[in-house]
């Protein structure tokens, strides 16, 4: 990565607000933060409306406490107490660490669509956001890095101060994600950034969430059942090499067991589980039944069998007819 002095160093790096996506990530090891504040939300599961901040938080910590994943412990109390820190510290600087993910995009987005509606002008965000990194095969994120590691990127590329443009295009994401059509995700999976250059890439694969065309699954799903097929026997064995497909794993393992776990128990199911009973974990059997297979080879539609009922952002997908579908042909959502 080239240097390059982007960001404010010493005492102005020391006392701004420092934003990352989770505590595996050592800010604090780094002496560059004295103040850390960690943003979690999977949000790219679960209903994402354009409702009011408290609103929202009460939608979210529901969904997350009935999802049984990770994050169920993360209630409406720790989401205000999230966003009462962002906003007391309208007044100073910011600055964001997070991933190349459509998992930390996201994150970025609203945060600095709250920022926007806070009055702090892009000139005090400093974004620091990587895909990857010199010497790691497949990196992951910036867990993986050492503070010595994290303390040197301020200095290169990977950090920029924000333009108004780009807080513009961020506050446009957030809008168009929480939207309940999805008319303007194309707009963003389309769009370059300097700063955001990431952005587009993840909306790109977001709208690969919608059901196919060609067989009613998501790109998620599809992986999963070809991992399946191809010998992966265990749901843990099938989750790895279904993350393996994708450019920039963002998807955990908890939320890919309960996407198995639906296919398992839809009303014609795509997979047969061992235990029966019980959710999948990374130990449950799995392999396809007669309807996954059908399916997986495009000859029946998973969503025109069993119907659907997901939320992605703001658009609420349900029933056997739904309005929008990802085109494979022309790489679009198209109404159905």
């Amino acid at each position: 990565m080239t240097k390059k002095a982007r960001v404010p160093a010493g005492q102005a790096m020391s006392a701004a607000l420092h934003v990352s996506n989770g505590d595996a990530t050592d800010l604090p090891g780094t002496g560059l933060a004295s103040r850390v504040l960690y943003w979690r939300d999977s949000l790219h599961e679960g209903p994402v409306p354009a409702v009011g901040a408290e609103e929202l938080r009460l939608i979210r910590a529901a969904f997350l406490a009935g999802a049984q994943v990770d994050d169920r412990a993360e209630g409406p109390e720790m989401f205000a107490g999230r966003d009462r820190t962002l906003a007391a510290n309208r007044d100073g600087e910011y600055v964001l660490w997070f991933e190349a993910d459509l998992y930390d995009q996201l994150q970025i987005i609203q945060i600095l669509a709250r920022l926007a509606d806070l009055g702090v002008p892009a000139h005090r965000i400093t974004l620091i956001c990587i895909g990857e990194h010199p010497g790691i095969a497949r990196f992951g994120g910036l867990g993986e890095l050492t503070a010595e590691q994290l303390r040197e990127l301020p200095a290169t590329n990977a950090c920029a101060r924000l333009t108004p443009a780009a807080l513009q295009l961020a506050t446009e994401a957030w809008a168009a994600f929480r939207a309940p059509a999805p008319d303007g995700l194309p707009a963003i999976a389309g769009s370059r950034s300097g700063e955001l250059r990431f952005l587009g890439e993840a909306f790109d694969r977001l709208g690969r969430e919608y059901p196919s065309t060609r067989d009613g699954l998501s790109l998620t799903e599809r992986r999963i059942l070809a991992a399946v097929a191809g010998g992966a026997a265990a749901a843990g064995t099938a989750f790895v090499r279904a993350a393996a497909r994708e450019t920039r794993p963002y998807l955990g393992d908890t939320w890919s067991f309960a996407m198995m776990d639906r296919m398992a128990r839809a009303a014609v199911p795509l997979l047969h589980t061992q235990p029966a009973s019980g959710p999948v974990d990374r130990k449950t059997s799995l392999r396809l039944t007669d309807m996954g297979a059908q399916v997986l080879a495009g000859a029946a539609d998973h969503v025109t069998i069993n119907g659907i009922d997901r939320w992605i952002g703001g658009v609420h997908l349900r029933g056997q007819r739904v309005p929008w579908r990802w085109n494979d042909a022309t790489e679009t959502i198209t109404p159905a």
